[in-house]
């Protein structure tokens, strides 16, 4: 018989046992872990409360105008949301967002159909162009990144083909009223983006397809074992997304009053920025709607900030930039060392 002694033992405390106690270091990193992306927005907006002059800042007007701005790029970033959660990317969506802008456009001018005729066509557009993404990547077996990059990449020769790049001009006016009006006095965006919130929080939390995209971006071998039909479910996440593509892309041609083939092009940087600032808040490493909203939020918290403070615009991009990598990472290393 063996001498030897077995090690310590881990030995879960008894019932109604204190439990141990937490340096005040560890809970430190565990709040900013989870939260410090709300409280870094917290703090520029202090700041930029006290140094922009005659408080202009946390003006109403200027508030609703922060939401305003912040309104396509949100509703995009919802629609990639859904793809990253599902464990897939697609780096197509601005050009279908540009896209999307030229076809409703030319459907209005060239065309000359209905504004609801225009608009549906567009959507189902967008609709089309996920499911390209989605069949290549499921089907063809075609690496996602590799897949969206190069659909994007045939959206720009089709805008450019469409307009034979030039911009899309004399547009009705019930065309620019759908980004120009308000309801209540807010404008028509944040409304837009309410609803797209709302719809896509629902749809992910509290139906089926949600819990199976979240089923299956935690697991895919698990969901497939478990009866999930995989493809179908990534499918449906990026028709979710290139909807949203395309309907940010008639509501950017709405407001710049316009068809250009590249005025989307910049949202790709833009929602990627805030769904992966969206992962450091209020959920460890996890991709959810109202992180992306937060992340949304925080980007242009700050770009609004500098530019009222009348910063050149290099250092606005620069903050972008430097903002995603600064809070990613603060989160990543908080969570550490916090379960250490």
């Amino acid at each position: 018989m063996s001498t030897e002694t077995a090690g310590p033992v881990d030995v879960a405390p008894p019932p109604g046992a204190p439990r141990p106690h937490r340096p005040a270091s560890r809970i430190g990193l565990m709040i900013v872990s989870k939260y410090g992306t709300l409280i870094a927005m917290g703090i520029m907006i202090v700041i930029f409360g006290t140094s922009v002059p005659n408080g202009a800042f946390l003006t109403s007007n200027n508030l609703l105008n922060i939401l305003n701005q912040s309104a396509l790029t949100a509703i995009i970033a919802f629609g990639l949301t859904m793809v990253l959660v599902v464990g897939e990317f697609d780096l197509s969506i601005g050009y279908a967002a540009s896209l999307a802008g030229v076809l409703v456009t030319g459907l209005l001018v060239n065309q000359g159909l209905a504004l609801p005729v225009a608009i549906l066509l567009t959507l189902l557009l967008g609709a089309a162009i996920g499911a390209v993404n989605g069949l290549l990547v499921t089907k063809a077996r075609v690496n996602a990144v590799v897949a969206t990059l190069g659909v994007g990449t045939m959206l720009i020769g089709l805008s450019y083909g469409y307009t034979a790049g030039s911009p899309i001009i004399a547009v009705p006016t019930s065309f620019t009223n759908i980004t120009l009006g308000a309801f209540i006095g807010v404008q028509n965006p944040i409304w837009f983006m309410v609803i797209v919130l709302g719809l896509l929080w629902v749809l992910l939390n509290r139906t089926p397809l949600g819990q199976r995209i979240q089923a299956v971006g935690a697991n895919t071998e698990a969901a497939r074992l478990a009866g999930i039909r995989t493809d179908r479910v990534k499918v449906a996440a990026f028709v979710i997304a290139g909807v949203c593509a395309a309907l940010t892309g008639i509501l950017l041609a709405s407001l710049l009053g316009s068809g250009t083939v590249s005025a989307g092009d910049g949202y790709l940087l833009d929602s990627f920025a805030a769904v992966f600032l969206g992962v450091a808040t209020l959920r460890d490493g996890e991709f959810h709607i109202i992180g992306t909203l937060v992340g949304v939020l925080v980007v242009n918290v700050g770009f609004n900030g500098l530019s009222l403070l009348g910063t050149p615009t290099f250092w606005q991009f620069v903050f972008k930039g430097g903002i995603l990598v600064l809070a990613v990472a603060l989160s990543t290393v908080a969570r550490r060392y916090a379960k250490t």
